[in-house]
């Protein structure tokens, strides 16, 4: 299977209503594309830093009640997790496609993560303007990252279920995501901007 790119339906089935139901169209719609752009996103990212990365797909599984209001797949070092490790992530609200650099509340070392990010802030602020922050991978909202400021960053590196993400959103409705090729391309071209802080990430012990 290739990935000729997203498609009206695949940001409709959030409008699903029902855990089930939302899921199946997840992993009957989504999911396969998932696979596809993982699959590559993970080798260029393996062939990039030197070392054997691993997909994941979000699987959904604590649900019991709420459907998703979104869904990803990520890309990180550990076969046997992600969310506990630096980790590049790709997937979709009902509105938006988002590709980040994600550090999640769950990862340790949280702090020491922030004091270099704070060392390199500038660096971070030099990222293209188009180039987007949440503090918050379960919310929509996001901020430019030119008005990223250090208290964004003492706020990760001091309150416990703070997060960073930063990278890009693509709207619904861009025409990038109707073209398969074009979409991978950037995709690996976001994540080529964002590799030196994932490896400042991974530089803490």
């Amino acid at each position: 299977m290739s990935f000729t790119g997203f498609e009206k339906q695949d940001f409709d089935t959030f409008e699903i209503d029902g855990l089930e139901e939302r899921m199946d169209a997840i992993k009957s719609r989504i999911q396969p594309k998932f696979k596809v752009i993982g699959d590559d996103l993970t080798n260029h990212l393996a062939a990039v830093l030197g070392n054997e990365m691993f997909l994941h797909i979000a699987k959904h599984a604590r649900r019991s009640v709420n459907p998703p209001k979104d869904t990803w797949l990520a890309v990180a070092e550990n076969k046997r997790g992600y969310k506990k490790h630096p980790h590049f992530q790709v997937g979709l609200f009902d509105d938006h496609v988002f590709i980040w650099l994600a550090l999640i509340y769950e990862l340790p070392n949280k702090e020491k993560i922030a004091e270099k990010f704070l060392n390199d802030y500038s660096s971070i602020k030099k990222l293209p303007q188009d180039f987007v922050v949440s503090l918050d991978h379960t919310k929509k909202e996001s901020f430019s990252v030119k008005d990223l400021s250090e208290q964004n960053l003492e706020r990760f590196r001091d309150v416990k279920k703070a997060e960073f993400l930063v990278g890009r959103h693509i709207n619904a409705t861009d025409d990038l995501l109707t073209n398969g090729e074009q979409f991978l391309s950037f995709t690996k071209e976001t994540v080529d901007k964002l590799i030196p802080f994932y490896r400042t990430a991974l530089s803490v012990d």
